[in-house]
């Protein structure tokens, strides 16, 4: 990003949509003395790293985990701050609490650590001296896809198949075998985990871009080293992370208009001349533009409203992608539970020898995985006792002598299937879910009452309402198979001016891939600047 200033200044971007992919991109824009202007329907930053209110309290009620902490030093150091002096983050020692519910006997728990040697030690306590040895070997085989995928793949343009190879090296064919694109994470972890428990628990790398372990390739192993390499907390919770880079975009100039959706990205002879605006008094305007940087999914660019035509124009819907990510092709969708609790576990009423201390990130495992994948993607329907999984946000930050008076803020979710846009879960369903929730971490030894006031819940037709074109998948498409990350679309589109990004656009989803969609979103639309005024 060395193109000169001055070339630069007389264009005007528009961003549409202030999800991670839209902020980053701003800040690249923007410190280039390109105007700037994000534009969102909500409030408030974020898109999908978004809080709820609780209670009086704001909770996070998307993503919880914060990793690959390189990709945000580097945007804050390109624009000249430091990520430090933004956010107060706090490094985990352990990354996630697991428990399973035991079939006559006590519940069983386990720690995996960010330290290789504390988890090699946690699970020959846990399983066996085998799975022990087992873990080792695959750290090393996820690191070791990880250093092949990072610049080939994850913070490149989006290459082709071939051109993957060509970036790995034909004389480096074997790293590419050793990705394992053709065999499912499923599989592959059977050679390094006799115990079906931890099979389980590195399965759900592949719910983590929305997709099944049994389809999804053993690729995804990767995420394992990415987590090892470190997992923060964020004080103040993950929508900080939002206003801190929107902060640096102000700083440099970008300016944001929340509360205003984008009713027309305006394309002229293939050509983006601007968007029109609509705000929520009910005024509207046109604002012309040079580009127009989309961060949403994807398949919200072919969405046609019950009134008819497409939601951002028909020259989008036509030109840009032949129709929408087909329902069987979405990723996985949720149902959240954004409540308060006491913040100490209190002896479980179904298992009261035991007792469950819940740590920031905890998942409470139901017994038959594959069938809850099976059900979601096959039958369209949530598994009948599904796996859940609960970040306690405050954990991090609270001390030890805080008692049961003090809440907590919570976030209980389940997989669902991303049907959100053709249907809605019946409270009678949601009853029963809740049940099946709380009382599977209940059996885990967690107390937790089942909520009726001071909670928030989001279903798929919530999250399609959301976020237009998903049908609730909160992932973009599903990560299926050997060619799924081909998949995705790259920044550029066929028309002249309109860029994308988000986690529907390559790299793919989560927090940092979403940021670098946006930062290479700006790598490409400044190239193609560059060259048009050579």
């Amino acid at each position: 990003m060395n193109t000169h200033r001055s070339v630069l200044k007389n264009h005007h971007v528009v961003v549409v949509g202030a999800g991670m992919g839209g902020l980053s991109v701003a800040v690249d824009l923007a410190r280039q003395g390109i105007k700037i202007t994000v534009i969102d329907k909500a409030p408030s930053p974020g898109g999908k790293m978004r809080e709820v209110k609780v209670g009086g309290t704001f909770i996070d009620a998307g993503p919880t985990v914060f990793t690959m902490r390189w990709v945000f030093e580097s945007l804050f150091s390109d624009a000249g701050s430091n990520l430090t002096d933004a956010l107060s983050l706090e490094k985990a020692e352990v990354l996630a609490r697991h428990a399973w519910r035991g079939e006559n006997a006590p519940p069983t728990t386990l720690d995996l650590y960010a330290d290789i040697e504390a988890s090699v030690n946690a699970i020959g306590d846990f399983a066996s001296a085998k799975d022990a040895e087992g873990y080792r070997l695959f750290c090393a085989r996820s690191k070791a896809i990880y250093q092949t995928l990072k610049d080939s793949y994850i913070a490149s343009q989006r290459p082709s198949p071939l051109d993957l190879v060509r970036r790995i090296g034909f004389t480096n064919l074997g790293d590419l075998i050793n990705i394992a694109p053709f065999r499912s994470l499923w599989g592959a972890l059977g050679d390094y985990f006799p115990d079906p428990r931890l099979r389980q628990l590195f399965a759900r790398y592949a719910t983590y871009v929305g997709s099944s372990p049994a389809l999804a390739p053993a690729t995804l192993m990767l995420i394992a080293h990415v987590e090892q390499d470190g997992v923060w907390t964020v004080k103040g919770g993950m929508r900080r992370i939002a206003d801190a880079i929107q902060t640096l975009g102000q700083r440099h100039g970008a300016e944001y208009k929340f509360s205003t959706n984008v009713e027309e990205i305006i394309v002229l002879a293939n050509t983006v001349t601007g968007v029109r605006i609509k705000r929520h008094d009910g005024t509207e305007d046109v604002i012309a533009c040079d580009a127009v940087v989309f961060n949403g999914d994807v398949s919200a660019l072919t969405l046609t409203q019950d009134r008819g035509g497409s939601i951002l124009g028909d020259n989008v819907k036509r030109t840009v992608l032949p129709k929408p990510t087909p329902a069987l092709d979405r990723s996985l969708s949720a149902i959240t539970w954004n409540m308060r609790a006491p913040i100490n576990a209190r002896q479980s009423h179904s298992s009261p020898h035991t007792s469950y201390t819940p740590h920031h990130h905890n998942v409470f495992f139901a017994p038959n995985y594959l069938d809850e994948f099976s059900a979601v993607f096959n039958s369209r329907r949530i598994a009948s006792t599904p796996t859940v999984y609960v970040c306690a946000q405050d954990r991090p930050f609270a001390t030890e002598n805080e008692t049961n008076a003090k809440d907590e803020r919570l976030l209980v979710l389940i997989n669902a299937p991303a049907d959100g846009d053709t249907h809605s879960i019946s409270t009678a369903e949601i009853a029963r879910l809740t049940d099946a929730t709380f009382g599977l971490i209940r059996d885990c030894g967690y107390q937790i009452d089942n909520p009726d006031e001071d909670v928030v819940l989001t279903t798929p037709d919530k999250f399609h309402d959301l976020f237009p074109g998903t049908g609730g998948a909160l992932y973009g498409r599903a990560n299926h198979g050997a060619m799924a990350s081909f998949a995705r679309v790259g920044a550029k589109t066929a028309i002249n001016g309109l860029y994308l990004a988000g986690g529907s656009v390559h790299p793919g989803p989560g927090v940092p891939m979403a940021t670098l969609s946006g930062r290479l979103a700006a790598a490409q639309l400044l190239a193609d600047l560059s060259h048009t005024k050579r």
